[in-house]
């Protein structure tokens, strides 16, 4: 079955096809069809839709239903992100799946309502307080905001994490043809962990605080062994960069300008090929190693910097020193998207 529908609403759809049983839920432009639409199909297909009164109260539900062995998510944008930051990291202390939906607008503070990707680094790198990290995924496109909603739903079950579907207010709001799932994921069983008011459930404990230093540091540990195994379903995807001399890193929605500005400089002689991490936690290092390897490479964003430093850094850990060194920082902020024009013009000026 294929829908016409917006970017919020695909997540709405890929989150009832992952199995997802309760939302909870703050209305914030430009996320607020993602809530609308909970409010509508949630309950039409027997399951939970509340509505919060603040994000903080939000995240917070979700632990709770997280840790009876519930599937839930939330959305927001913005200022209602930095208010969930706590609550990111008790459910990842604690090992709790759950997701949440970030539909990126201009900051800082109020900022406005347009498409930014600024929320890069509580995102990916885990805003709140500890050594955590979520499992990120960022859609290019309303098909795959349905589609890795749902990736993102498994990961969090899989690996016992909260999960970030990392979007912006472009991809919230423009339309698009979407193909729904042939099916329903499959309930997952949490009866092992999770405190269900059950007999079976009855020894288990969700908790995420140790008295013992020595204890919170062997669970610390445990954790970075999580996130290493996570590695292996890092995911990414390359654009006309086989032949490619120049390498535009991007993603999301940033990623789809810099597919039109490759095929514009090809189309002037001047090889140029896309990498784009899907996954952004777990980074797809090997992948753009693969890439990058030997050309000049550039990152392309709606943020100050905060791509850019991670695709060095990934780069730099790859061995890719001088790849790391050279790379070039194309960006707009403020709402405002870098234009084909001026990203064709920079690269030219540089090659």
């Amino acid at each position: 079955m294929t829908k016409f529908v917006k970017g919020n609403e695909a997540v709405v759809m890929g989150a009832l096809y992952a199995g997802c049983e309760l939302y909870f839920g703050y209305p914030i432009t430009p996320a607020s069809e993602i809530a609308h639409g909970a409010a509508k199909w949630f309950p039409m297909l027997g399951r939970t839709f509340v509505q919060a009164e603040c994000e903080t109260a939000s995240v917070n539900m979700m632990f709770g239903a997280a840790a009876a062995g519930k599937l839930c998510m939330t959305a927001t944008s913005g200022p209602g992100f930095s208010l969930m930051q706590e609550g990111l990291s008790y459910l990842a202390g604690a090992e709790l799946p759950a997701v949440v939906v970030d539909v990126n607008r201009a900051g800082p503070g109020l900022g406005n309502v347009y498409p930014e990707q600024s929320d890069y680094t509580p995102a990916v790198k885990g805003g709140g307080h500890g050594n955590y990290r979520t499992f990120t995924v960022a859609p290019a496109s309303a098909q795959e905001m349905c589609d890795l909603t749902v990736l993102a739903f498994r990961m969090a079950a899989k690996w016992r994490t909260p999960a970030v579907v990392f979007a912006d207010g472009l991809q919230g709001q423009m339309m698009e043809s979407v193909k729904l799932p042939e099916s329903e994921d499959p309930r997952p069983d949490f009866s092992d962990w999770a405190a269900q008011g059950e007999p079976r459930t009855r020894a288990n404990l969700v908790k995420s605080i140790f008295l013992d230093a020595a204890q919170q540091e062997e669970f610390n540990n445990h954790l970075q062994e999580k996130y290493a195994r996570m590695e292996a379903d890092a995911l990414a995807e390359t654009y006309l960069a086989d032949d490619a001399e120049v390498l535009l890193a991007a993603y999301g929605i940033s990623s789809r300008i810099a597919r039109t500005v490759a095929e514009t400089l090809r189309a002037e002689g001047i090889k140029a090929g896309c990498f784009r991490p899907i996954t952004l936690s777990p980074f797809p290092r090997a992948a753009l190693a693969a890439a990058a390897k030997g050309r000049k490479v550039f990152a392309l964003a709606l943020d100050a910097g905060q791509f850019a430093d991670d695709v060095r850094l990934n780069l730099a850990k790859a061995g890719l020193g001088t790849e790391a060194a050279g790379l070039s920082f194309i960006h707009r902020m403020g709402g405002q998207v870098v234009a084909v024009d001026d990203a064709v013009e920079t690269i030219r000026k540089a090659v």
